[in-house]
């Protein structure tokens, strides 16, 4: 669980280097959603969630280029309660920071958070063997909002209403881990501790900037723990190897085109008990237990910090335990024009396999 606490200190550090003239914000809102099931087993697990998010916020005027690229997004930290009003999943309670981007219009925003929630009723094989979604009390909590701002009391005060996706999962450091969706509506009241200062002045950095860059080879170098789905199995190292080419389109967008080769330990037990449990499967239990996949990918360019999706397909894989396609995502910190970290969550469609912690080279 440590390179969720890493993910929390870099989404942290990236909004606190920001030491530029801001304005600050409150924002306290209500919402009221359903649980998303995405695997059979989790019906059991519907309900109607609802809780409590407090935001602090410091927005941004364009002291800086990024700012003006990206409309002038704000950013800040969170505290969010949540009641899943489900007697196997209890309550959670999250923090973490975000970034919230102008979309389309300046009142209408997207809010993408990440941080660190704490889960009061994980699973326990006698207390509570019912709950499949998480094995563990900390988890990752990933939260995507789209929030509709209305001011009034000129503009010192303010409505928002919107829509509100939240993520709880533990990228199976620890089985099980289904993770838990869920989707809703909120409401709020936001109160300027400051005066707010006019945004009106338009993007022109297209114009005088190009961002267009040559082929770039790059190398990755990703690790982290992780449980196979047998509960209980223990937690193995992986390592997972990338390389690919990225050629950046613009100031924002880039594309990539790699390859992954991945060395996930905790498949060595894992065949062996499937081979075992399982005889009519045929499964040798000296199947291989590496992969190896081709993807493509896509990142987005802020500052020194990108955000990447992926979506990758196995040539390679003896056992065929999942599904073919994989997908990751993640962010990325430039330390030079050349030296990056990384830090992402791999999955398969909804089921997450791991969060991996990477140092890359960009050549």
């Amino acid at each position: 669980m440590r390179y969720i606490v890493v993910l929390l200190s870099l989404l942290l550090q990236f909004a606190t280097a920001q030491n530029n003239t801001t304005t600050s914000s409150f924002e306290l809102s209500f919402f009221r959603g359903n649980v998303m099931p995405h695997t059979p087993d989790l019906y059991h697990l519907q309900g109607h969630p609802e809780g409590v998010v407090f935001n602090y916020n410091l927005q941004t005027h364009g002291q800086e280029e990024w700012h003006k690229a990206y409309n002038y997004p704000s950013y800040g930290a969170y505290l969010m309660y949540q009641d899943f009003n489900n007697r196997f999943l209890g309550h959670s309670w999250a923090a973490g920071g975000y970034y919230d981007f102008a979309f389309f219009f300046p009142r209408l925003t997207v809010k993408t958070a990440a941080g660190l929630a704490y889960m009061n009723q994980p699973y326990d094989k006698v207390t509570n063997s019912k709950n499949k979604a998480f094995g563990s009390t900390l988890l990752a909590n990933i939260n995507i909002g789209l929030q509709y701002r209305q001011p009034f009391f000129q503009n010192r005060m303010g409505l928002t209403a919107g829509l509100l996706f939240t993520h709880y999962s533990n990228g199976r450091s620890k089985s099980p881990n289904s993770g838990i969706n869920t989707y809703g509506v909120n409401l709020g009241l936001t109160c300027n501790l400051e005066k707010p200062t006019p945004i009106n002045t338009p993007d022109t950095l297209r114009l005088r900037t190009n961002y267009r860059e040559k082929l770039h080879y790059n190398m990755v170098f990703r690790t982290g723990f992780n449980e196979s789905s047998v509960i209980n199995s223990g937690r193995h190292p992986l390592y997972h190897l990338g390389a690919y080419i990225d050629k950046r389109l613009n100031r924002k967008s880039g594309v990539q085109l790699g390859a992954d080769l991945f060395l996930t330990q905790s498949f060595k037990d894992f065949i062996k008990y499937k081979s075992a449990a399982f005889p009519d499967a045929n499964i040798d239990p000296n199947t291989d237990y590496k992969r190896a996949g081709v993807f493509v990918g896509y990142e987005l360019y802020i500052n020194r910090m990108s955000l990447e999706a992926q979506v990758g397909y196995y040539f390679y894989d003896p056992l065929k335990n999942e599904i073919p396609v994989y997908d990751r995502i993640g962010m990325k910190y430039y330390w030079t024009s050349k030296v990056f970290s990384a830090l992402s969550l791999k999955t398969h469609m909804f089921l997450a396999e791991a969060i991996e912690f990477g140092i890359g080279l960009r050549l």
